[in-house]
């Protein structure tokens, strides 16, 4: 109960964590004005701690407050006083700042109630000197505009208590900020009158990026990169309860420590990239035969266990093996890795959107973004250890376990060919030929320590037979795959030029993306729709497979005289990479509608014909672009 009870409070802990972030505050200076009145907008910017907003006085490109009214004329804004000058050319401000952009009624201006939308821009920068890309923060302020003075006097009946104040608190052009500020506040006191509405605090934007953490966790479960193997996890746990019941919440939580563990290091790996200044990408490493080969080898060797060429055992251990089979904790908690390592390639398009909003955090916030995705990860088996009694539900142990066991070893083989096509496109023949006999050298590896470690030989041959398959693979790994510049593949760069090229890889009606063509398409007055997918991204191939490739779908896009590019990241592009980053997305699929005059549609990785059906509602009728 102890370790339940410690299990819980760690996940509220985890699930309730929230962050000081960088903070805007909108005000007006006066809630009531007449015609010829003069007022200003303020936005003031907290600031976190370990970050400035720096500032050329001579250029504020990414640093100013902006408004639009018709019925206000609106003066010129100007830079307040800095916390430090470093130079001519940079101004530091710490750990607040506000802006003001002065107004005045127009003398034609309409009585009644108005509302006015401000947009405050900054870029703050770390002491290492990286910044963060340019925010936009957006507040809504309420004011009223009074009649003129004169025809407000002639009107029949008493001047309500709020024009009285408000003819007696006229502002002179060059009064004090401190008068200023008391008469503000004096005028958000007069009754009938609203308060400045303030920016909603951006910890409910950080506790709805948590909350996604912990949903897109509990959704990789579900994706094709983990849902083969974890039947096999679950019938491990069920073996385990058949035994001794009271153990299934503990190998739950051993789980859980690895997937946990995992994802902490994945948020170290991140943290050093952000200490170091670089930019993250995610979904790339998918990229990068290294990583392509290391998982495939991972997932083979699981696969040879699951058909029974070997069992994971230690020579001369024989009573830690007993142990092992009796709790089994250390196959749940490596069960755990494992199903981390299973999740990576499916990551992408659930830490794309988010990446950029976590890699702003400090450290230690980066590491509960991570550990929350872990947290949902793992949440299924919580749920068992939390509900043993669940487990009544599935059948009992059989041989139908052994049965099904070696199927998810077949199905583990399949992963493996679909990752030996994607290092056929990222490489030559050659080095695809040098993979594959790694690959047998390896499976010959196994087979000897499957074969001769066992408790039945001496500790001699246990030893040899250990160390044997090891230096077979180290060997392997030495000589056939270090890759040379002939063993990789091309890079790719999307083509440059406005002419508009078929897609051979997509049904009729689809043309290879360019950011010219993009660019004349809208400059004509054409929406575009924009699929950015990779061969090696299984959720691509879903979206384009059940939806953007669909003949129904199709005769959409073409009846709204939609255009449709697509491009090919399955090789390094940086062309596409950096379209993709300007979007604040960081791996494919990438997916948007671009409307001529309006912002693009981005959609989330996985999608449905409702959304784009939804989005197409917003394009204008059009005839079909030939």
């Amino acid at each position: 109960m102890r370790l339940k009870r410690g299990a819980l409070i760690l996940i509220l802990l985890l699930s309730t964590l929230s962050l000081v972030a960088q903070t805007v505050t909108f005000s007006i200076s006066k809630p009531a004005l007449r015609p010829g009145d003069k007022g200003e907008i303020r936005a003031t910017l907290v600031i976190p701690a370990d970050r400035k907003q720096s500032v050329d006085p001579a250029d504020p490109a990414y640093f100013y407050l902006e408004a639009a009214h018709p019925d206000l004329e609106f003066g010129a804004g100007s830079l307040p006083k800095p916390s430090k000058v470093i130079s001519e050319h940079e101004w530091l401000y710490y750990p607040k700042v506000t802006l003001t952009l002065p107004f005045t009624v127009k003398g034609k201006a309409n009585a009644g109630k108005k509302s006015i939308t401000a947009l405050m821009s900054y870029n703050l920068c770390y002491e290492s000197g990286m910044c963060d890309p340019p925010e936009d923060k957006e507040g809504t302020l309420s004011f009223e505009i009074l009649e003129p003075l004169a025809a407000a006097q002639h009107q029949e009946g008493p001047i309500s208590i709020a024009q009285l104040a408000e003819s007696s608190a006229t502002e002179p052009a060059d009064e004090a900020p401190e008068a200023v500020a008391i008469e503000a506040e004096s005028a958000r006191n007069i009754p009938g009158e609203e308060a400045p509405m303030e920016q909603p605090s951006p910890w409910r934007e950080v506790f709805k990026y948590l909350i996604f953490a912990f949903l897109g966790g509990l959704i990789l479960n579900i994706t094709p990169c983990v849902l083969p193997i974890l039947p096999i996890r679950i019938m491990a746990i069920i073996n385990q309860a058949q035994k001794d019941r009271s153990k299934v919440f503990r190998h739950v939580m051993v789980y859980t420590l690895g997937v946990l563990i995992s994802f902490g290091i994945l948020a170290g790996v991140f943290i050093g990239i952000q200490a170091a200044g670089q930019s993250a990408g995610w979904g790339t490493q998918n990229q990068n035969p290294y990583f392509q080969i290391g998982l495939m080898a991972i997932v083979f060797v699981f696969a040879l266990s699951l058909l029974g060429i070997f069992e994971i055992t230690a020579p001369g251990m024989n009573t830690a093996n007993k142990a092992s089979t009796k709790g089994g904790y250390s196959g749940s908690f490596f069960g755990g890795i494992f199903a981390f390592l299973m999740a990576i390639s499916c990551t992408g398009p659930f830490l794309g959107a988010a990446l950029p909003f976590a890699m702003k955090l400090p450290s230690s916030l980066i590491m509960v973004f991570f550990l929350l995705i872990g947290l949902g990860f793992a949440f299924p088996f919580i749920l068992i250890g939390f509900f043993p009694k669940a487990l009544k539900i599935i059948p009992k142990p059989g041989d139908w376990m052994v049965l099904f066991k070696e199927l998810m070893g077949f199905v583990l083989l399949y992963l493996v060919y679909t990752m030996l096509k994607t290092t056929l496109l990222l490489t030559s023949g050659a080095y695809f030929m040098n993979v594959l006999f790694f690959m047998l050298v390896l499976g010959f590896a196994t087979w000897l320590y499957g074969r001769f470690v066992r408790y039945e030989n001496s500790k001699a041959t246990q030893w040899i037979f250990t160390i044997l398959p090891i230096l077979l693979i180290a060997f392997a790994v030495y000589s056939y795959l270090p890759i040379r510049e002939e063993h990789l593949a091309t890079e790719t760069v999307a083509p440059i030029g406005t002419e508009m090229v078929a897609d051979t890889h997509a049904p009729a009606g689809w043309y290879v993306f360019t950011p010219e063509l993009h660019a004349k398409l809208l400059a004509e007055g054409k929406s575009v729709f924009l699929d950015i997918g990779a061969a090696w991204c299984k959720n691509c191939m879903a979206n384009e497979k059940t939806v953007l490739f669909t003949d129904d779908i199709m005769a959409e896009f073409k009846a709204k005289g939609v255009v449709l590019l697509r491009g090919d990241f399955t090789k390094n592009d940086p062309v596409l990479l950096e379209w993709i980053t300007r979007h604040e997305r960081m791996g494919v699929p990438f997916n948007a509608l671009y409307i001529p005059g309006e912002e693009p549609t981005l959609f989330p990785e996985l999608l449905g014909k409702k959304m784009i059906r939804e989005a197409l509602d917003k394009v204008p009728a059009a005839g079909a672009v030939r």
